[in-house]
């Protein structure tokens, strides 16, 4: 492991590369990644950085996403098998039927989508923003895709708004159960529940709070609790336990996502050596996508 990981820094050294890593990611992933964060996040932080290769430990949309926001830089995916299950639930064909359906309704494209997706839609949001991104748009209706669940979060507090859901969903967090929350609940009767809003109604019901894996840590550092159940995949404990390491926290180990684990440290290796996989898309489909992201980031991006 040792000599894995002095490999990769001097491989990252030579390549003028900066290693981005999901919350989600294998433990020791992100551990020798330069910035662990979300999505969007971390492709912002790519855009800030000097260096001319960016190593994206996450599923396909995310480096499609890093590689729309900087084209200007050599955007790898080390694991082109990591894909995301909910990204992979939509195409464009789809939504542009479902746009047929409902003239005129702007799309609400979360970022969990292709770039092809992102090319036909409005504006994005992430599950920090995505309320404060619906409430910034002046119609009265809107069409959110590809998330159920997180759209159906959105309703709660958007009354004035028809939002037309696109029936995709996190299979992670899909299987993350009342029963599962409450037991854990019974067991740790101090903890504090905070879920994140892919979760399903029942779920997001008996929280403590809701709010994205940058928003859950933020939460949990900021109460004076010691015990928190994490209602969502179960890796983002590691990160929590460098951060706050002081207080405990209840995973539930069914909440995996397997292909967020695909990417392992030989593959970091071979990416660096060969600049390969990289993420190569159509000029005018990072033109198009490359408008709702922005437009997003205007809105706020939480």
């Amino acid at each position: 492991m040792p000599g894995v990981l002095d490999e990769i820094r001097k491989l990252k050294e030579k390549k003028r590369a900066v290693i981005l890593a999901h919350n989600y990611q294998r433990p020791e992933i992100q551990d020798i990644a330069d910035f662990v964060g979300d999505s969007l996040g971390l492709s912002i932080q790519a855009s800030k950085t000097e260096a001319k290769v960016i190593i994206f430990c996450g599923v396909d949309f995310m480096a499609e996403t890093a590689a729309i926001l900087n084209p200007e830089k050599v955007v790898i995916h080390p694991e082109e098998a990591a894909m995301c299950p909910m990204a992979m639930m939509i195409d464009a064909a789809g939504l542009k039927q479902m746009k047929r359906q409902h003239p005129g309704a702007p799309v609400v494209a979360y970022v969990n989508t292709s770039a092809e997706v992102k090319a036909e839609s409005d504006i994005c949001c992430t599950s920090a923003n995505a309320v404060k991104v619906v409430k910034s748009l002046p119609d009265s209706e809107i069409i959110f895709i590809p998330d159920t669940n997180l759209g159906l979060y959105v309703q709660r507090f958007v009354k004035d708004k028809a939002v037309h859901l696109w029936p995709g969903y996190c299979p992670t967090h899909q299987q993350i159960t009342k029963k599962d929350i409450l037991k854990l609940k019974k067991e740790h009767p101090k903890a504090l529940i905070t879920v994140h809003p892919e979760c399903v109604p029942e779920v997001i019901d008996i929280a403590d709070n809701v709010a994205s894996t940058e928003g859950m840590i933020k939460y949990i550092k900021e109460q004076t609790a010691k015990e928190f159940i994490i209602g969502t995949e179960c890796t983002l404990a590691h990160r929590l336990k460098k951060e706050a390491p002081d207080k405990l926290y209840y995973t539930l180990p069914t909440a995996i996502c397997p292909t967020m684990k695909k990417i392992s440290l030989e593959h970091l290796v071979k990416s660096l050596k060969t600049l390969k996989p990289r993420i190569v898309l159509d000029d005018d489909i990072v033109r198009r996508a490359r408008v709702p992201i922005e437009r997003m980031i205007a809105a706020g991006r939480d």
